[in-house]
């Protein structure tokens, strides 16, 4: 006879061997699933009376699911892109569980059906040169915080490195002799290298030549030698920001987080005429889809298709029309 509660042995088994062990996904993955699952059993022992040790997996079905997740959007008030995320982690562990326990296939494959929600994309937010020059004039170069700082946001806005991939730098992740580099473990622990230019070498190689904090090996540490936290790097942007905005009055409309600096990056390659799948490698993005959204914010680009579809005489061409009824049909609808 088959036990009555599987379900903690199977979130243990999904966790441990599924994640950790056989995936070997990273930290922040399991940080995400984890409160997904923690939230997602507070909710079902307030609606069924039971506390989460005591739930069976038939209790998981996908009306409380879809309620679940229905809260996280009224009551938490999650954006949709959140409640995607939510999902994703609760389908991960029912795929898991397929194979698991193959006779609850009906139960799961109702749970895998709930879909996805579609949300509006708004452009990636990003600094123009302009805006990059006037944030890398405001630290103080004079003093060692202002070094550290400078060198930390010229790397961020030159590279694209995640926030985490750069807080994760070490001091020998980087080469500035020959075949200058960065190298740093991206998301889904792929190590990736980016090159560097002639004025982060020269940056870099002056900061390297001081003597770091109580033996700090972080290339970028705080002032008793441990590494910056990403609430740290927040707060460091966010004040020169602040400040810099003195000067450039457009960067007081924007919400400039760690994550701005690498969409600018991106956009620098994408203005300098970098093709889409480089880029995709540079910032290490899975796919070159990912790397579609600057596209669409580039201007630029979009001026200089437009003056493409113009013809000769400076008259916009007509409109293309299909003769055949059935295409005309489709067209129609």
């Amino acid at each position: 006879m088959r036990p009555t509660h599987i379900l903690p042995a199977l979130i243990e088994r999904f966790f441990t061997e599924r994640l950790m062990r056989q995936r070997h996904v990273s930290p922040h993955t399991i940080a995400s699933y984890r409160d997904t699952f923690r939230l997602l059993f507070k909710f079902a022992q307030a609606c069924l009376r039971k506390p989460p040790s005591s739930l069976d997996l038939c209790d998981l079905d996908a009306p409380l699911i879809a309620a679940f997740l229905e809260d996280l959007e009224t009551q938490r008030s999650v954006s949709v892109r959140t409640r995607n995320l939510r999902l994703t982690a609760i389908r991960s562990f029912f795929r898991f569980t397929a194979f698991e326990e193959p006779a609850y296939a009906a139960h799961i494959q109702r749970v895998l059906a709930i879909p996805t929600k579609r949300y509006d994309k708004r452009l990636v937010q990003f600094l123009t040169r302009t805006e990059i020059e006037a944030l890398l004039a405001t630290p103080d170069r004079t003093t060692w915080l202002g070094r550290r700082d400078y060198a930390l946001l010229l790397l961020a806005i030159q590279t694209g490195l995640r926030l985490s991939e750069l807080t994760g730098l070490d001091r020998d992740s980087v080469q500035v002799g020959r075949g200058a580099h960065v190298r740093c473990l991206g998301k889904g622990r792929k190590e990736r290298c980016t090159p560097l230019t002639t004025h982060t070498i020269a940056t870099l190689k002056a900061w390297l030549q001081e003597p770091p904090r109580n033996g700090a090996h972080a290339l970028f540490p705080n002032i008793s030698g441990g590494r910056l936290s990403s609430d740290s790097v927040q707060h460091l942007l966010g004040k020169y920001v602040s400040t810099a905005s003195a000067c450039c009055s457009s960067l007081t409309r924007k919400r400039i987080t760690p994550h701005v600096l690498r969409h600018s990056a991106a956009m620098e390659l994408l203005h300098a005429g970098v093709d889409c799948s480089v880029i995709a490698l540079w910032l290490g993005h899975e796919s070159v889809e990912t790397t579609q959204v600057y596209l669409h914010a580039h201007l630029a680009l979009k001026e200089a298709a437009l003056a493409k579809v113009k013809s000769s005489n400076g008259k916009p061409l007509g409109r293309y029309r299909a003769g055949d009824k059935l295409l005309e049909f489709l067209t129609a609808l």
